[in-house]
């Protein structure tokens, strides 16, 4: 079936937004934790400052996803970036514990309301623009390919920014010197990905149009939002699909919060020197974020070689399970070759879990209709990192060699498992989660 323009035209502008989304996270990623020792934060600080992010990401993602719903992908995503700005400059220029927390709280709104809302609004308006069946596999694998591009490059910049400010006539130390200590080299990730999402905010508000609903009210938000969340938790409990992809998405969570814990002490033990592990380690992850966006554009060829899209996060997700048997096996050595091995595990995990996620929620578009798209992605982001918070405290309160990697392994391969059985694509009666219907309140 031939493309229309208008598909093209939104595939086109979601990779953008895909994009402006998350290469300012990537710069403060490489950043951040210096950044806040620089500003005198304790260890026990910082990590209570990254608690207060997590849980107000976890607070608000069903909340913002509810008003997604309700309001409008583009007033919400706009919102998302007007917080992410501020929050920025707070913790780019900010000295003080409760300027930090206000900056991290404000980046944990922001990161909750715009989960989910850029997608769901391209499936908004593809189906618009082309019905109900339009093809959605490859515009959300080159979303998740832009993602992940986003994220190693804005790796690769906010690591390198302050050590080149460092370099000849010192322009760091000029800086810090001229803003008397309120701008140093660390700080300028954070203030260039505050400058990126004004970008954002205004690409949103000029190019991001919607298909057209009912005029929202205050008191409509306020009425539909709870109802619109509670039809989404609804349908995660009672269809089988959902409730599949839902426990998936715990299952990869629980690996990513294995790795992101893991992975940084193996690198201190390959290179003998904390300063020297951590450079190791970045450059371990934009090598993860690119087998990501890889695995992400090979998922609609993955589905065709699999024959569905449920086979596809079945071998997909399988392919995961056995990069992290890979970093089992090898978790007690620093030989090259067990080393080689544990690398090829990292990547085949990143790459697995890259090409399920555009396969599994090519299924959930087609299960949930357009009045609770958001807040079912919501639920999916949700558990995800529920899971990921739960696992690492117990991957972080055993002994370090193969256990833990084999106990997020059989979480990623149960997840894989789940897929063997056929449940199929088709809308669930009632799937749709309107607000104020009798569907979304029964």
């Amino acid at each position: 079936m031939t493309e229309l323009p208008g598909a093209r035209t939104a595939r086109r502008r979601y990779v953008t937004v895909c994009a402006l989304l998350w290469l300012p996270s990537g710069l403060g990623l490489a950043s951040m934790v210096l950044l806040l020792g620089e500003r005198g934060m304790s260890l026990a600080t910082i990590a209570g400052l990254f608690a207060a992010h997590s849980l107000t990401v976890a607070a608000l993602e069903l909340p913002t996803g509810g008003l997604s719903d309700v309001l409008g992908r583009r007033p919400v995503l706009a919102l998302a970036g007007v917080l992410n700005v501020v929050a920025c400059l707070l913790v780019g220029l900010g000295t003080t514990a409760w300027v930090l927390t206000a900056g991290m709280v404000l980046m944990g709104a922001a990161r909750a309301l715009s989960s989910g809302t850029a997608e769901a609004w391209y499936v908004d308006t593809v189906q618009e623009c082309s019905g109900p069946d339009a093809e959605l596999r490859t515009g959300l694998a080159r979303g998740g390919s832009a993602t992940s591009a986003a994220l190693a490059v804005g790796m690769l910049l906010g690591g390198g920014l302050p050590w080149l400010l460092g370099l000849g006539p010192d322009l760091g130390a000029r800086l810090s010197e001229a803003t008397s200590g309120a701008v140093l080299p660390l700080s300028v990730p954070m203030l260039l990905g505050a400058a990126v999402r004004v970008v954002l905010v205004c690409y949103v508000l000029a190019v991001l149009r919607e298909p057209p609903r009912p005029p929202a009210t205050l008191r409509s938000v306020l009425r539909g939002v709870p109802v619109t969340v509670l039809g989404g938790l609804r349908l995660g409990g009672r269809d089988a699909l959902v409730r599949r992809i839902v426990l998936t998405a715990a299952a990869v969570g629980s690996a990513v919060a294995g790795i992101e814990l893991l992975i940084p002490g193996r690198t201190v033990e390959l290179t003998g020197a904390p300063g020297s592990g951590a450079m190791v380690y970045a450059a371990l992850s934009c090598v993860g974020f690119v087998c990501n966006g890889v695995g992400s554009h090979l998922a609609p060829f993955t589905a065709r070689v699999a024959g569905s899209g449920e086979r596809a996060v079945l071998v997909c997700l399988g392919t995961g399970a056995t990069g992290l048997l890979l970093l089992a096996v090898t978790a007690t050595s620093v030989h090259p070759m067990a080393t080689a091995l544990a690398v090829v595990g990292f990547c085949l995990l990143y790459l697995g879990i890259g090409a399920a996620s555009p396969n599994q929620n090519d299924l959930l578009h087609r299960r949930v209709g357009g009045e609770g798209r958001a807040t079912a992605l919501s639920v999916q982001s949700l558990a995800l990192q529920l899971a990921g918070a739960l696992v690492g405290l117990v991957v972080g309160a055993l002994r370090p060699g193969p256990l833990p990697w084999l106990l997020t392994g059989t979480l990623l391969l149960s997840g894989a498992l789940l897929w063997l059985r056929r449940v199929g694509a088709q809308p669930a009666p009632g799937a749709a989660i309107a607000p104020g219907s009798r569907a979304g309140m029964s």
